[in-house]
């Protein structure tokens, strides 16, 4: 979502950064919920990983609740650095910003031309889903609160790393036929070209997003756009 709809300076500078700041109360408060803690123990898998590598994660005490809560705390800031795609980890991020945006004091940002791209192809019949790195809870709360109102009603589908990674072929393969059409009709537009590639390969068409902030991506025969006007005006 970042850098095609919605600017990547909410996502890097509110988003991220309010996940962090309230992780620690977020978690004083549902610690026990089943589907906490199954976040939870997804991390602490993570986290053991990580330290077989040698990546020198945070520590993973059990000893206490307070001790579980303050590696959690810590092992999200770590894993922020990295910009991972855990499922664990963006599940949990889904989680505190889903109360955020409950409370109103998260408002997502999107392009000006995306509401209208949103409605022109709805109008046209055209089946638009997401496909991110984030959460599908995630997707769907960003949708649903953005400074344009309630976008969500235009969108068939959610599709995150549940699904596979965005620089595998298979996973688009998964989409698409969830989705129900054919590679060669179905459009993928991402700020990555490595994302791209993936598509390309599973037969889908490819548009890179070329958007304000964007990290600058290597040459590729990828037709690009700036804004959604161009695509099916």
């Amino acid at each position: 979502m970042e850098c095609t709809t919605t600017p990547i300076s909410f996502v890097y500078e509110v988003l991220f950064p309010y996940a962090l700041a309230h992780a620690e109360q977020f978690l004083k408060r549902h610690l026990s919920a089943p589907d906490v803690r199954a976040d939870l123990e997804g991390l602490r898998k993570e986290n053991l990983a990580d330290a077989r590598q040698g990546l020198d994660p945070p520590a993973f005490p059990l000893n206490t609740s307070e001790e579980e809560i303050k590696f959690a705390v810590a092992y999200m800031e770590f894993l922020t650095r990295l910009d991972r795609k855990s499922p664990p980890f963006k599940s949990l991020q889904g989680r505190i910003w889903r109360e955020g945006y409950r409370s109103g004091q998260l408002r997502a940002g999107v392009f000006d031309d995306v509401p209208r791209a949103l409605q022109r192809w709805h109008n046209q019949n055209k089946t638009i889903a997401i496909f991110s790195g984030g959460s599908v809870l995630a997707q769907k709360l960003l949708f649903v609160h953005t400074i344009a109102g309630n976008l969500s009603q235009h969108i068939s589908g959610y599709f995150d790393t549940i699904t596979g990674t965005k620089t595998d072929a298979e996973s688009y393969k998964k989409i698409v036929a969830a989705l129900q059409t054919e590679p060669s009709e179905t459009v993928f537009l991402s700020d990555v070209t490595a994302e791209l590639d993936a598509a390309r390969s599973a037969g889908l068409q490819t548009l890179l997003s070329v958007r304000p902030g964007n990290r600058p991506q290597p040459a590729t025969g990828h037709s690009m756009i700036g804004s959604f006007d161009e695509i099916f005006p």
